[in-house]
Protein backbone atom coordinates (compact mmCIF):
# COMPACT_ATOMS: atom_id res chain seq x y z
CA UNK A 1 0.00 0.00 0.00
CA UNK A 2 2.86 2.37 0.79
CA UNK A 3 4.33 1.62 -2.64
CA UNK A 4 1.15 2.72 -4.44
CA UNK A 5 0.85 5.79 -2.24
CA UNK A 6 4.41 6.88 -2.97
CA UNK A 7 3.93 6.18 -6.68
CA UNK A 8 0.78 8.31 -6.81
CA UNK A 9 2.44 11.14 -4.91
CA UNK A 10 5.39 11.15 -7.30
CA UNK A 11 3.01 11.00 -10.26
CA UNK A 12 0.98 13.97 -9.01
CA UNK A 13 4.18 15.86 -8.29
CA UNK A 14 5.44 15.34 -11.83
CA UNK A 15 2.15 15.72 -13.73
CA UNK A 16 1.78 19.55 -13.92
CA UNK A 17 5.38 20.07 -14.93
CA UNK A 18 5.30 17.26 -17.44
CA UNK A 19 2.12 18.71 -18.98
CA UNK A 20 3.77 22.13 -19.20
CA UNK A 21 6.88 20.63 -20.78
CA UNK A 22 4.81 18.66 -23.30
CA UNK A 23 2.93 21.82 -24.32
CA UNK A 24 6.13 23.86 -24.78
CA UNK A 25 7.69 20.98 -26.71
CA UNK A 26 4.65 20.83 -28.99
CA UNK A 27 4.82 24.59 -29.64
CA UNK A 28 8.51 24.30 -30.56
CA UNK A 29 7.73 21.45 -32.92
CA UNK A 30 5.03 23.43 -34.74
CA UNK A 31 6.41 26.97 -34.78
CA UNK A 32 10.07 26.20 -35.55
CA UNK A 33 10.52 26.49 -39.36
CA UNK A 34 11.22 23.20 -41.06
CA UNK A 35 14.28 24.52 -42.93
CA UNK A 36 15.72 26.34 -39.91
CA UNK A 37 18.04 23.52 -38.88
CA UNK A 38 19.43 22.86 -42.33
CA UNK A 39 20.21 26.55 -42.94
CA UNK A 40 22.31 26.92 -39.80
CA UNK A 41 24.07 23.57 -39.45
CA UNK A 42 25.77 23.00 -42.79
CA UNK A 43 29.37 23.92 -41.92
CA UNK A 44 32.07 22.48 -39.68
CA UNK A 45 33.45 24.58 -36.87
CA UNK A 46 32.93 25.67 -33.29
CA UNK A 47 30.12 28.16 -33.89
CA UNK A 48 28.10 25.70 -35.97
CA UNK A 49 28.57 23.05 -33.26
CA UNK A 50 27.45 25.47 -30.55
CA UNK A 51 24.37 26.40 -32.57
CA UNK A 52 23.50 22.74 -33.11
CA UNK A 53 23.82 22.03 -29.38
CA UNK A 54 21.68 25.04 -28.43
CA UNK A 55 19.06 24.23 -31.06
CA UNK A 56 18.85 20.59 -29.98
CA UNK A 57 18.73 21.26 -26.22
CA UNK A 58 15.06 22.35 -25.95
CA UNK A 59 13.81 20.14 -28.79
CA UNK A 60 10.95 17.70 -28.04
CA UNK A 61 12.81 14.56 -29.15
CA UNK A 62 14.01 11.61 -27.09
CA UNK A 63 16.49 8.86 -27.93
CA UNK A 64 14.15 7.17 -30.36
CA UNK A 65 12.99 10.38 -32.05
CA UNK A 66 16.35 12.09 -32.45
CA UNK A 67 17.88 9.28 -34.53
CA UNK A 68 15.78 9.80 -37.70
CA UNK A 69 15.98 13.58 -37.21
CA UNK A 70 19.78 13.47 -37.01
CA UNK A 71 19.99 11.20 -40.06
CA UNK A 72 17.77 13.62 -41.96
CA UNK A 73 19.99 16.53 -40.95
CA UNK A 74 23.15 14.74 -42.03
CA UNK A 75 21.75 13.69 -45.40
CA UNK A 76 20.37 17.18 -45.96
CA UNK A 77 23.87 18.62 -45.70
CA UNK A 78 24.57 19.17 -41.99
CA UNK A 79 28.21 18.78 -40.98
CA UNK A 80 29.44 15.89 -38.86
CA UNK A 81 30.16 18.12 -35.88
CA UNK A 82 26.72 19.73 -36.04
CA UNK A 83 24.98 16.38 -36.46
CA UNK A 84 26.83 14.97 -33.47
CA UNK A 85 26.08 17.98 -31.26
CA UNK A 86 22.40 17.78 -32.18
CA UNK A 87 22.39 14.02 -31.60
CA UNK A 88 23.80 14.50 -28.07
CA UNK A 89 22.04 17.59 -26.72
CA UNK A 90 18.55 16.72 -27.97
CA UNK A 91 17.98 13.51 -25.95
CA UNK A 92 20.09 14.60 -22.95
CA UNK A 93 17.84 17.52 -22.06
CA UNK A 94 14.68 19.35 -23.13
CA UNK A 95 12.00 21.69 -21.88
CA UNK A 96 9.94 18.81 -20.52
CA UNK A 97 12.87 17.09 -18.76
CA UNK A 98 14.04 20.35 -17.17
CA UNK A 99 10.60 21.00 -15.71
CA UNK A 100 10.39 17.47 -14.30
CA UNK A 101 13.96 17.77 -12.97
CA UNK A 102 12.92 20.88 -11.06
CA UNK A 103 10.42 19.01 -8.91
CA UNK A 104 12.04 15.58 -8.72
CA UNK A 105 15.66 16.68 -8.20
CA UNK A 106 15.47 20.31 -7.15
CA UNK A 107 16.26 23.65 -8.84
CA UNK A 108 20.05 23.16 -8.68
CA UNK A 109 19.96 20.05 -10.87
CA UNK A 110 17.41 21.70 -13.18
CA UNK A 111 20.05 24.35 -13.92
CA UNK A 112 23.15 22.14 -14.03
CA UNK A 113 21.60 19.49 -16.25
CA UNK A 114 21.01 21.55 -19.44
CA UNK A 115 24.37 23.31 -19.04
CA UNK A 116 26.16 19.96 -18.79
CA UNK A 117 24.17 18.60 -21.74
CA UNK A 118 25.12 21.51 -24.01
CA UNK A 119 28.80 21.29 -22.99
CA UNK A 120 28.74 17.53 -23.59
CA UNK A 121 27.23 18.04 -27.04
CA UNK A 122 29.80 20.70 -28.00
CA UNK A 123 32.72 18.53 -26.84
CA UNK A 124 31.46 15.45 -28.70
CA UNK A 125 30.73 17.48 -31.84
CA UNK A 126 34.17 19.09 -31.91
CA UNK A 127 35.93 15.75 -31.35
CA UNK A 128 33.96 14.06 -34.13
CA UNK A 129 34.55 17.08 -36.41
CA UNK A 130 38.29 16.98 -35.70
CA UNK A 131 38.41 13.26 -36.41
CA UNK A 132 36.54 13.94 -39.66
CA UNK A 133 39.08 16.60 -40.71
CA UNK A 134 42.00 14.24 -40.05
CA UNK A 135 40.28 11.50 -42.01
CA UNK A 136 39.58 13.89 -44.91
CA UNK A 137 43.23 14.97 -45.00
CA UNK A 138 44.32 11.33 -45.35
CA UNK A 139 41.75 10.84 -48.10
CA UNK A 140 42.92 13.93 -50.01
CA UNK A 141 46.57 12.86 -49.74
CA UNK A 142 45.83 9.42 -51.14
CA UNK A 143 43.69 10.86 -53.92
CA UNK A 144 46.45 13.24 -55.00
CA UNK A 145 48.69 10.27 -55.88
CA UNK A 146 45.99 8.81 -58.11
CA UNK A 147 44.98 12.05 -59.74
CA UNK A 148 44.12 11.84 -63.43
CA UNK A 149 45.75 14.61 -65.45
CA UNK A 150 43.28 14.55 -68.33
CA UNK A 151 40.84 17.45 -68.45
CA UNK A 152 38.18 18.70 -70.78
CA UNK A 153 40.09 21.99 -70.73
CA UNK A 154 43.42 20.49 -71.79
CA UNK A 155 45.64 22.07 -74.42
CA UNK A 156 44.87 19.28 -76.84
CA UNK A 157 41.24 20.29 -76.92
CA UNK A 158 42.27 23.92 -77.36
CA UNK A 159 43.75 23.13 -80.83
CA UNK A 160 40.87 20.90 -81.85
CA UNK A 161 39.03 21.65 -85.10
CA UNK A 162 35.79 22.38 -83.30
CA UNK A 163 36.65 24.63 -80.36
CA UNK A 164 33.02 25.52 -79.88
CA UNK A 165 32.38 22.09 -78.42
CA UNK A 166 34.77 22.73 -75.54
CA UNK A 167 33.23 22.64 -72.11
CA UNK A 168 35.49 25.58 -71.23
CA UNK A 169 34.17 27.79 -73.97
CA UNK A 170 33.89 31.40 -72.92
CA UNK A 171 30.70 31.74 -74.86
CA UNK A 172 27.94 30.50 -72.64
CA UNK A 173 24.57 29.49 -73.87
CA UNK A 174 21.86 31.96 -72.96
CA UNK A 175 20.34 31.06 -69.63
CA UNK A 176 16.85 29.67 -69.80
CA UNK A 177 14.58 31.48 -67.44
CA UNK A 178 12.91 29.00 -65.15
CA UNK A 179 10.04 29.52 -62.82
CA UNK A 180 10.66 28.24 -59.34
CA UNK A 181 8.39 25.40 -58.25
CA UNK A 182 8.93 26.55 -54.68
CA UNK A 183 7.42 29.94 -55.47
CA UNK A 184 4.25 28.37 -56.84
CA UNK A 185 4.05 26.08 -53.84
CA UNK A 186 4.46 28.98 -51.44
CA UNK A 187 1.70 30.85 -53.21
CA UNK A 188 -0.54 27.80 -53.02
CA UNK A 189 0.02 27.23 -49.32
CA UNK A 190 -2.43 29.09 -47.13
CA UNK A 191 -1.27 30.83 -43.98
CA UNK A 192 -2.18 28.67 -41.04
CA UNK A 193 -4.03 30.44 -38.27
CA UNK A 194 -2.84 30.65 -34.70
CA UNK A 195 -5.67 28.43 -33.40
CA UNK A 196 -4.91 25.71 -35.97
CA UNK A 197 -1.22 25.74 -35.04
CA UNK A 198 -2.08 25.53 -31.35
CA UNK A 199 -4.28 22.51 -32.06
CA UNK A 200 -1.43 20.87 -33.96
CA UNK A 201 0.96 21.53 -31.07
CA UNK A 202 -1.44 20.04 -28.52
CA UNK A 203 -2.12 17.07 -30.79
CA UNK A 204 1.61 16.40 -31.19
CA UNK A 205 2.18 16.66 -27.42
CA UNK A 206 -0.75 14.45 -26.45
CA UNK A 207 -0.11 11.80 -29.08
CA UNK A 208 3.35 11.32 -30.61
CA UNK A 209 5.46 12.85 -27.84
CA UNK A 210 3.54 11.32 -24.94
CA UNK A 211 3.45 7.94 -26.67
CA UNK A 212 7.26 8.00 -27.00
CA UNK A 213 7.80 8.78 -23.32
CA UNK A 214 4.93 7.43 -21.23
CA UNK A 215 6.07 3.81 -20.83
CA UNK A 216 9.53 4.72 -19.59
CA UNK A 217 8.06 7.52 -17.52
CA UNK A 218 5.77 5.13 -15.65
CA UNK A 219 8.63 2.63 -15.22
CA UNK A 220 10.86 5.37 -13.89
CA UNK A 221 8.26 6.67 -11.44
CA UNK A 222 7.56 3.14 -10.23
CA UNK A 223 11.30 2.54 -9.74
CA UNK A 224 11.58 5.78 -7.77
CA UNK A 225 8.59 4.79 -5.61
CA UNK A 226 10.04 1.29 -5.12
CA UNK A 227 13.34 2.70 -3.91
CA UNK A 228 11.61 5.27 -1.71
CA UNK A 229 9.50 2.55 -0.07
CA UNK A 230 11.87 -0.36 0.40
CA UNK A 231 15.50 0.79 0.09
CA UNK A 232 17.06 2.48 3.13
CA UNK A 233 18.65 5.83 2.33
CA UNK A 234 22.06 4.66 3.55
CA UNK A 235 22.03 1.35 1.63
CA UNK A 236 24.00 2.55 -1.40
CA UNK A 237 25.71 5.50 0.22
CA UNK A 238 28.95 3.53 0.71
CA UNK A 239 29.20 3.03 -3.08
CA UNK A 240 27.11 6.01 -4.09
CA UNK A 241 29.81 8.57 -4.74
CA UNK A 242 33.12 8.92 -6.51
CA UNK A 243 34.45 7.53 -9.77
CA UNK A 244 33.29 3.97 -9.02
CA UNK A 245 29.63 4.98 -8.75
CA UNK A 246 29.88 7.09 -11.92
CA UNK A 247 31.45 4.26 -13.94
CA UNK A 248 28.78 1.86 -12.70
CA UNK A 249 25.91 4.11 -13.82
CA UNK A 250 27.63 4.57 -17.21
CA UNK A 251 27.81 0.80 -17.69
CA UNK A 252 24.16 0.53 -16.70
CA UNK A 253 23.08 3.35 -18.98
CA UNK A 254 24.72 2.15 -22.22
CA UNK A 255 22.26 -0.71 -22.95
CA UNK A 256 19.26 1.38 -21.84
CA UNK A 257 17.00 3.02 -24.42
CA UNK A 258 15.60 5.93 -22.47
CA UNK A 259 14.87 9.61 -22.96
CA UNK A 260 15.73 12.57 -20.77
CA UNK A 261 12.26 12.94 -19.27
CA UNK A 262 11.87 9.26 -18.40
CA UNK A 263 15.39 9.08 -16.95
CA UNK A 264 14.56 11.79 -14.41
CA UNK A 265 12.36 9.72 -12.05
CA UNK A 266 14.87 6.86 -12.26
CA UNK A 267 17.57 9.35 -11.30
CA UNK A 268 15.39 10.50 -8.40
CA UNK A 269 15.15 6.88 -7.25
CA UNK A 270 18.93 6.52 -7.43
CA UNK A 271 19.28 9.73 -5.46
CA UNK A 272 16.89 8.48 -2.76
CA UNK A 273 18.84 5.22 -2.51
CA UNK A 274 22.04 7.07 -1.62
CA UNK A 275 23.74 7.65 -4.97
CA UNK A 276 25.54 11.00 -5.11
CA UNK A 277 24.11 13.91 -7.17
CA UNK A 278 27.18 13.77 -9.43
CA UNK A 279 26.61 10.09 -10.28
CA UNK A 280 22.92 10.82 -10.84
CA UNK A 281 23.85 13.58 -13.30
CA UNK A 282 26.21 11.20 -15.11
CA UNK A 283 23.33 8.74 -15.49
CA UNK A 284 21.02 11.42 -16.93
CA UNK A 285 23.67 12.51 -19.43
CA UNK A 286 25.04 9.12 -20.49
CA UNK A 287 21.74 7.22 -20.48
CA UNK A 288 19.95 9.02 -23.33
CA UNK A 289 23.10 9.68 -25.41
CA UNK A 290 25.08 6.42 -25.30
CA UNK A 291 22.50 3.73 -25.96
CA UNK A 292 23.27 0.98 -28.48
CA UNK A 293 20.95 2.35 -31.18
CA UNK A 294 22.52 5.81 -31.13
CA UNK A 295 26.05 4.41 -31.27
CA UNK A 296 25.04 2.28 -34.24
CA UNK A 297 23.75 5.34 -36.09
CA UNK A 298 26.95 7.27 -35.33
CA UNK A 299 29.05 4.43 -36.71
CA UNK A 300 26.96 4.08 -39.86
CA UNK A 301 26.47 7.74 -40.74
CA UNK A 302 29.66 9.36 -39.38
CA UNK A 303 32.17 6.49 -39.44
CA UNK A 304 33.41 3.88 -36.98
CA UNK A 305 36.22 6.09 -35.73
CA UNK A 306 33.65 8.75 -34.90
CA UNK A 307 32.08 6.39 -32.34
CA UNK A 308 35.25 6.56 -30.21
CA UNK A 309 35.34 10.36 -30.41
CA UNK A 310 31.62 10.46 -29.61
CA UNK A 311 31.99 8.31 -26.47
CA UNK A 312 35.04 10.24 -25.27
CA UNK A 313 33.17 13.53 -25.60
CA UNK A 314 29.94 12.39 -23.91
CA UNK A 315 31.44 10.29 -21.11
CA UNK A 316 34.37 12.64 -20.46
CA UNK A 317 32.16 15.72 -20.00
CA UNK A 318 29.62 13.70 -17.98
CA UNK A 319 32.33 12.62 -15.53
CA UNK A 320 33.72 16.15 -15.35
CA UNK A 321 30.34 17.64 -14.49
CA UNK A 322 29.66 14.74 -12.12
CA UNK A 323 32.71 15.63 -10.04
CA UNK A 324 31.89 19.35 -10.32
CA UNK A 325 28.34 18.75 -9.09
CA UNK A 326 29.48 16.73 -6.08
CA UNK A 327 32.01 19.44 -5.25
CA UNK A 328 29.45 22.26 -5.45
CA UNK A 329 26.92 20.34 -3.36
CA UNK A 330 29.45 19.52 -0.62
CA UNK A 331 31.18 22.90 -0.67
CA UNK A 332 28.21 25.27 -0.96
CA UNK A 333 25.38 23.14 0.40
CA UNK A 334 23.11 23.10 -2.66
CA UNK A 335 20.04 20.93 -2.03
CA UNK A 336 19.50 18.06 -4.47
CA UNK A 337 16.33 16.21 -3.47
CA UNK A 338 12.74 15.69 -4.65
CA UNK A 339 10.61 18.67 -3.66
CA UNK A 340 8.02 16.49 -1.94
CA UNK A 341 7.70 18.73 1.07
CA UNK A 342 7.63 21.91 -1.03
CA UNK A 343 4.85 20.81 -3.36
CA UNK A 344 2.21 22.92 -1.64
CA UNK A 345 4.43 25.97 -1.89
CA UNK A 346 4.98 25.62 -5.63
CA UNK A 347 1.57 24.54 -6.93
CA UNK A 348 -1.85 24.07 -5.29
CA UNK A 349 -2.89 20.49 -4.68
CA UNK A 350 -6.03 20.78 -6.80
CA UNK A 351 -3.93 21.74 -9.86
CA UNK A 352 -1.62 18.74 -9.37
CA UNK A 353 -4.68 16.49 -9.00
CA UNK A 354 -6.38 17.83 -12.15
CA UNK A 355 -3.18 17.48 -14.19
CA UNK A 356 -2.61 13.98 -12.80
CA UNK A 357 -6.11 12.80 -13.72
CA UNK A 358 -5.83 14.38 -17.18
CA UNK A 359 -2.44 12.76 -17.76
CA UNK A 360 -3.82 9.35 -16.71
CA UNK A 361 -6.72 9.79 -19.15
CA UNK A 362 -4.37 10.66 -22.00
CA UNK A 363 -2.13 7.67 -21.23
CA UNK A 364 -5.10 5.28 -21.08
CA UNK A 365 -6.39 6.65 -24.38
CA UNK A 366 -3.01 6.08 -26.06
CA UNK A 367 -2.71 2.61 -24.52
CA UNK A 368 -6.15 1.72 -25.88
CA UNK A 369 -5.24 3.01 -29.35
CA UNK A 370 -2.01 0.98 -29.33
CA UNK A 371 -3.91 -2.14 -28.23
CA UNK A 372 -6.59 -1.75 -30.93
CA UNK A 373 -3.93 -1.13 -33.58
CA UNK A 374 -2.02 -4.22 -32.54
CA UNK A 375 -5.20 -6.31 -32.50
CA UNK A 376 -6.13 -5.11 -36.00
CA UNK A 377 -2.67 -5.96 -37.35
CA UNK A 378 -2.81 -9.41 -35.72
CA UNK A 379 -6.24 -10.05 -37.25
CA UNK A 380 -5.06 -9.08 -40.72
CA UNK A 381 -1.99 -11.31 -40.49
CA UNK A 382 -4.12 -14.29 -39.45
CA UNK A 383 -6.65 -13.74 -42.25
Amino acid sequence: MDLLTNFWQLFLLSAPWLMLGLLIAGLLNVYLPTDFLNRHLGKEGLWTTIKAALIGAPMPLCSCGVIPAAIGLRRAGASKSATTAFLVSTPETGVDSVSVSYVLLGPFMAVVRPIAAVCSAIAAGMLVGKESEINDEHTKTSNNHEKVTSSCCSTKQAIAKEPASSCCSTEQAPAVEKTSCCASKKEAVKIEGGIAKLKRAISFSCNKLLEDTMIWLVIGLFFAALVQTYVPESYLSQWGSGIFAMLVVILISIPMYICATASTPIAAGLLLSGVSPGAVLVFMLAGPATNIATLGVVGKELGKRAVVAYLIGVIGVALLFGFLTDYLVSEFGFVVAPMMGDEHQVLPHWLSLVCGVLLVALMLRLALKMYLKKSTQTGKSIS
